[in-house]
């Protein structure tokens, strides 16, 4: 049932979206050079690979300098891209992977390569679902760059402390997956966003 939700609600956002799509892209390159959207290769159900797109935020070959943004004000954010995190803006892209398949509105985020070789048997359980735009952690971790931007070792922060956390999230709505907890979700993303 969700996965109607998601082929609704992906077609109408772009739709209604597109608008702002045109306007975030001419915003976008006056800012900056490079291309519009930043594609990264990232882990989906069944440890599939996908390519996810985003809004670019950061100067064209950031990711070279690091998978992990660190602190709201990493040197490598743009000034358009700065406004796009800050509302989670970057991640509308995604309704086209939602379109896809590759990812729901709602589920765990999905992660590189790098990070989803370090997860446990137990933790892999994240893989069998779609990943999404939005789920618990997000919500939870809303401040996650601020947070990382702190640590000492911001890598290892991520990895021992933030990722496992993110993960028992995850498992909340895996295990309580509904159509209720779907949008429950979608509104506390709402919620967090407007606060």
């Amino acid at each position: 049932m969700t996965r109607f939700f998601d082929l609704l609600f992906s077609f109408l956002g772009l739709i209604v979206l597109s608008p702002f799509f045109l306007l975030m892209a001419l915003l976008i390159a006056a800012d900056s050079r490079g291309g519009v959207f930043y594609c990264q290769t990232r882990v989906g159900k069944n440890g599939k690979d996908f390519r996810l797109y985003k809004f670019r935020t950061m100067a064209s070959g950031s990711d070279k300098k690091g998978l992990i943004t660190v602190g709201a004000k990493d040197a490598r954010i743009t000034k358009v891209g700065y406004f796009l995190r800050k509302y989670k803006l970057d991640e509308l892209p995604q309704l086209i992977n939602v379109l896809k398949g590759e990812m729901s509105l709602v589920g765990p985020r999905p992660e590189v390569r790098k990070y989803v070789e370090m997860y446990t048997p137990e933790q892999r359980r994240v893989l069998s679902v779609r990943p999404g735009i939005t789920d618990y952690a997000s919500i939870e971790y809303v401040d996650e760059n601020r947070i990382l931007g702190e640590a000492e070792d911001p890598d290892k922060a991520y990895i021992e402390k933030i990722m496992p956390d993110k993960i028992r999230y995850n498992m909340r709505y895996i295990e309580h997956k509904s159509v209720r907890e779907y949008f429950k979700i979608i509104f506390l993303t709402f919620w967090s966003i407007v606060k």
